[in-house]
């Protein structure tokens, strides 16, 4: 059990180097394969073990910015915590090996596994799913098909069937024959790929202010990094009344662009008006608002320079330990870095598109970007451009903010949507629904992206049909499990009743 363990722990670090920053994402199906090898004759009480062992070696390296960024304690919680993830699917993957069709009993499950994480404890942590490696390959374009979940199942499913021929030695041609349909059917929308209808165009700006300091602190001094909005905005406004720059007709901040309510601190609102007014567009600002003494929202503000402050969007999926602290009236954690989150930050609900110079606009903040529902609410809702509004001053030394632009990019063509990143120190950019980043500003510097983007309309049968997988194959993988207990069951009790023979034995 220890080789198998370390073989699973090898398969996970393997995985590991199909995302950013090395991006291999060729490894995938042959590091799940080979976990799933490790799996076979282990008994299904006993394969948590090399279970934990490939989370342990997949998911502390694939989230090792967190311990860059935030230290030791909150890298090793976390990481720990989706470990044990792959441990319950290594034991519903035990249970399904050898049985008839256990490749699709398995992709399910992997499906399951990760549609749960993504969702629980907290609001989960969707880091790390099959399908946010795929960006730059022939398996993107069936994103728009077949959704974030359709892809990890897809690619989940070819692992299978690669473990199956391993298992078989290759003996069996209805796995390969069936191999070469899976990878087929992946590879197959890029002959044909899924286009929305384009309805009309706009020019957006977006504003990345910078961060001054140390560049990885947003409250070293949060009202410069609130100026340097204000002035970047007001620029672009100067350079618009001399004829230098197209005009847009809304323009981006990124979250944190002010770390303070803007409604009770007149520095700040007064800033923000000035830049409004200079400009005289709406402006998507990103700030962190009071609500009561305990708690606050992180919200994008559309402010008009007519009327003032207007739609709101407020983040869906604060970060546990880093926007909000679970159970506070529960434990004392004063201390380190958990010290600093002195308040609550509440989580959004809205599943409307912001209406922002009469287009219907779908927002994403931060980490927002990495969850199905949100987007997927503001899409059905009619939306026909995608904003991120995002603060990785944090991680801006680390890869997380590359990991965080190749799912956006992926968001882009799933959605079929252009789809505008304002980042207060990076990374920034313009990306077209074919994830091609036509526009994209350098880290910690201060940069206005100015460009003319389409609107579509509709929805991809990706987005419509995502959850509806999801829940196709959590249904699959519950009912294989009760079948395989009653299967069980059913053979202990044949064995209990069966004569004994000379020998005593049953």
């Amino acid at each position: 059990m220890v080789r198998r363990a370390a073989w699973a722990c090898s398969a996970g670090l393997a995985l590991s180097t199909a995302y950013e920053p090395i991006a291999l994402p060729w490894v995938l199906p042959v590091a799940v394969a080979a976990f799933l090898v490790c799996l076979d004759g282990v008994p299904v009480r006993r394969a948590w073990i090399p279970g934990l062992a490939f989370g342990v070696g997949f998911y502390f390296t694939h989230i090792y910015w967190m311990k860059q960024s935030l230290g030791i304690a909150p890298w090793v919680a976390l990481a720990g915590v989706e470990a044990l993830f792959y441990a319950l699917f290594a034991t519903a993957a035990a249970a399904f090996l050898g049985r008839r069709l256990w490749p699709l009993w398995v992709a399910a499950s992997w499906v399951t596994m990760e549609v749960w994480r993504s969702q629980w404890p907290f609001s989960g942590m969707p880091w790390g799913r099959l399908s946010f490696a795929v960006v730059d390959t022939p398996a993107q374009w069936a994103l728009p098909y077949v959704g974030m979940v359709g892809v990890s199942f897809l690619l989940a499913l070819i692992a299978a069937l690669l473990a199956w021929l391993v298992r078989t030695r290759g003996a069996r041609w209805h796995g390969a024959a069936a191999l070469v349909l899976v990878t087929a059917a992946l590879l197959a929308p890029t002959l044909h790929r899924e286009r929305l209808p384009t309805i009309g165009q706009v020019t957006v700006a977006a504003v990345q202010g910078d961060v001054p300091g140390p560049g990885n602190d947003i409250l070293y001094d949060y009202r410069q990094v609130t100026r340097n909005h204000v002035d970047a905005t007001v620029e672009l406004a100067d350079r618009v009344a001399a004829g230098q720059a197209p005009a847009p007709d809304l323009v981006v901040w990124p979250e944190n662009s002010t770390a303070v309510d803007p409604f009770a601190d007149e520095e700040t609102r007064s800033g923000i008006e000035r830049a409004v007014a200079a400009i005289g567009v709406p402006v998507m600002v990103g700030a962190i608002v009071d609500d009561g003494p305990d708690y606050a929202l992180n919200q994008g503000i559309v402010w008009n320079p007519s009327t003032g402050p207007g739609d709101r969007y407020t983040k869906r999926h604060p970060v546990p330990y880093g926007e909000y602290i679970p159970f506070r009236q529960y434990l004392d954690l004063n201390f380190g870095q958990l010290a600093q989150i002195t308040r609550d930050m509440r989580a959004g609900t809205r599943s409307t598109p912001l209406r922002v110079a009469g287009v219907p606009v779908a927002d994403a903040i931060c980490f927002d970007i990495a969850y199905d529902d949100g987007i997927r609410d503001q899409m059905l809702g009619g939306a026909q451009l995608l904003t991120v509004q995002t603060s990785n001053a944090t991680f801006i030394f680390t890869h997380q903010t590359d990991q965080q632009f190749a799912m956006t990019r992926l968001r882009a063509i799933e959605t079929g949507k252009w789809t505008v990143v304002a980042s207060t120190n990076g990374i920034s950019g313009i990306i077209a629904p074919d994830g091609t980043v036509v526009d994209r500003a350098a880290k910690r510097t201060t940069d206005v992206l100015l460009d003319r983007v389409a609107l579509t309309d509709g929805v991809t049968p990706g987005v419509r049909w995502g959850r509806t997988i999801g829940r196709t194959c959590i249904g699959a993988t519950l009912w294989g499990l009760v079948l395989v207990t009653l299967t069980y069951r059913r053979a202990r009790r044949v064995r209990s009743h069966a004569p004994a023979t000379e020998e005593g034995t049953t």
